[in-house]
């Protein structure tokens, strides 16, 4: 295997994901390990197209003990390649969460959004750290980002479970890149907010009624007066964070509106 960066993605079957892992697989010696519930049929043709390095695995994040150590065992293997830089972008959030005060919010949507938007990138984050020291201590640079977002800070009603798991999120990120930056090979680590997005999220805020959803008619606006990025212009500012020298230096990274 020629590939001399890898880049660990959760959820990037959809939105900003997606657009994420398409503009990694045509740079030149990069591989991508994608990780979500199916796979994608469109990262298949770009990486065929491309002549890139692509694994898809098929998980459930909301059982993210077991991804965690299915990760562990993959770098406990041979790998035929000495990797230059190996990342991990924890960007999955669960699908099918409930927009309503929490009141009236179904339990298992509660635990869905937590397990799959902050319990799953901690587990996997600590495995990924541990299983590449080895990697680390032979030279290679290790990242991890956390996309995280502005709700993490901004309080709305309705969307409790999704704020506290990004608000948990970004305080993850801020411990952890204190452990690392005292290592001796510690890895770089951001939580980054990418701003408004048109994603599907978008949609299912733009579409839920004000009775449930009192700020509805906030993200109504951004989307008809065209505030929006597309997923593709996101995941390219993302990048460009991701891939500078700078990246780490600032923990916490807030894209601008």
């Amino acid at each position: 295997m020629e590939s001399a960066v890898l880049t660990i993605i959760t959820g990037a079957t959809r939105g900003l994901g997606q657009a994420l892992a398409t503009q990694l697989l045509v740079q030149p010696h990069a591989c991508v390990l994608q990780i979500s519930r199916n796979a994608s049929e469109a990262l298949t043709q770009v990486a065929a197209k491309h002549g890139s390095c692509l694994l898809q695995w098929q998980a459930d994040l909301a059982d993210a003990e077991q991804v965690a150590m299915r990760l562990a065992q993959w770098f406990d293997k041979p790998q035929h390649v000495k990797w230059q830089e190996i990342r991990l972008i924890n960007n999955a959030a669960a699908q099918h969460e409930q927009i309503a005060p929490v009141v009236t919010t179904l339990p298992g949507s509660l635990r869905q959004v937590l397990r799959v938007d902050l319990e799953a990138p901690m587990l996997l984050t600590a495995a990924f750290l541990q299983a590449t020291e080895t990697s680390a201590a032979q030279g290679a640079v290790r990242k991890v980002l956390n996309i995280s977002s502005g709700l993490a800070r901004l309080a709305l009603g309705s969307m409790a479970s999704y704020s506290a798991a990004k608000a948990g999120l970004d305080q993850f990120t801020r411990c952890l890149a204190q452990e690392e930056a005292v290592r001796t090979h510690g890895a770089r680590v951001c939580s980054l907010h990418p701003g408004v997005i048109d994603t599907g999220m978008q949609l299912q805020m733009r579409q839920t009624g004000e009775a449930l959803f009192p700020a509805a008619g906030n993200f109504k606006q951004l989307h008809s007066s065209g505030r929006l990025r597309s997923a593709e212009q996101a995941a390219q500012t993302i990048l460009q964070v991701l891939e500078g020298p700078h990246f780490g230096k600032q923990v916490i990274v807030e894209l601008p509106l």
